[in-house]
């Protein structure tokens, strides 16, 4: 494999966020996937969110499993921590991080086979438990690792690049994500970074579990006519339910719009998404609306991307599990070892 550094020495005069960064302070290694792959494509999205909320790089933590998307975390935020866990297994590790240091940004990137195939029931275990972070899977509905063979994404009928046909039904993460209960779930394409990047920005900023599933397409392996993964198939059967952007909060700010135009979505810190829509009469905190949406546009082959919903009042894993305030690894034997006492009560509770 070949090493491609990135020049050490940057123009003196690039723009500079709040915290006095640039967008290259926020990049990581080359990547080394196939040019026009659409993983790379997400990667640049997030670290142009990232960069434009003014982040601080060192307080994400970054995880991922096995697959080309999670080969993924080197190329962005290389000033923050990060692991690459097991095939499938990235759902546990993202837990144990998140409830160790609640002060962390946790992003986690997986592709379709790492969470719809081995990883499924982790992935179902981690939207329903409300864990704070952003889930990112990189759908290209193929293993581009191991030669292109579909993945559990892939709908039915969709061919191969042979021209054999998929025979089985499709897993839709965005479907089980709304049943189980995330509290921010979304849907993008990766050739389209007006629509991902405020979804990415608006994921991190969010109190709870926030999913976003981006269609990816493979170049290598599932780019071509008979594909539903494609470029040139998403682009021709995608339907956006909302024109989305996210804005940050401050001083107040009053507009006068008509009846049915808008709709702001206050997150927990105060911030706003702000809505426009469109033709259709789409309600973003109607679950059952959403998955019923969802669902119809699949049987028609249609493509349902933009955010699809979001609770404005969700609460995550630190208040079901009623933890402290300070982040765990900041405890001391004190407070992590209370004595034989309190272990005693804690045992009789459970006789």
């Amino acid at each position: 494999m070949t090493f491609v550094a990135k020049p050490r020495v940057h123009h003196p005069r690039l723009p500079v966020n709040e915290i006095g960064l640039t967008r290259r302070d926020y990049e990581g290694a080359v990547s080394t996937l196939c040019a026009g792959c659409g993983h790379d494509s997400v990667s640049a999205a997030i670290v142009q969110a990232c960069a434009e909320l003014s982040l601080p790089p060192h307080r994400f933590a970054k995880i991922s499993g096995i697959g080309c998307s999670s080969k993924t975390p080197s190329y962005f935020l290389s000033r923050s921590h990060g692991f690459n866990s097991v095939h499938g297994r990235m759902p546990s590790v993202a837990t144990g991080a998140n409830l160790a240091n609640r002060e962390l940004y946790c992003v986690g990137i997986s592709g379709d086979g790492d969470s719809a195939s081995i990883g499924l029931g982790q992935f179902a275990h981690i939207v329903r438990r409300r864990i704070n972070m952003l889930y990112v899977v990189d759908n290209n509905g193929t293993y581009g690792l191991t030669k292109g063979q579909f993945s559990a994404t892939n709908d039915k009928g969709s061919t191969s690049k042979k021209g054999k046909p998929n025979l089985y039904e499709p897993i839709d993460l965005v479907s089980m994500a709304l049943q189980i209960g995330a509290s921010f779930v979304a849907r993008s394409f990766s050739g389209d970074k007006r629509q991902l990047v405020p979804l990415i920005k608006a994921g991190l900023m969010h109190r709870g579990f926030a999913f976003i599933d981006v269609i990816s397409p493979c170049v290598a392996f599932n780019n071509h006519n008979g594909s539903t993964k494609s470029y040139e198939y998403v682009r021709g059967h995608s339907e956006s339910l909302v024109a989305a952007d996210y804005v940050r909060g401050g001083s107040e700010i009053t507009a006068d719009y008509e009846p049915g135009t808008t709709e702001d979505v206050r997150m927990p810190d105060g911030s706003l998404l702000r809505l426009h829509k469109l033709d259709r009469d789409y309600d973003p905190h109607d679950r059952v609306g959403a998955l019923d949406h969802v669902q119809r546009c699949q049987a028609e082959g249609e493509v349902v991307t933009g955010l699809l919903y979001v609770d404005p009042n969700a609460g995550d894993c630190h208040e079901i599990l009623d933890t402290v305030e300070r982040p765990l690894n900041s405890l001391g034997e004190a407070e992590l070892c209370p004595g034989s006492e309190a272990l005693d009560g804690i045992n009789a509770s459970f006789r």
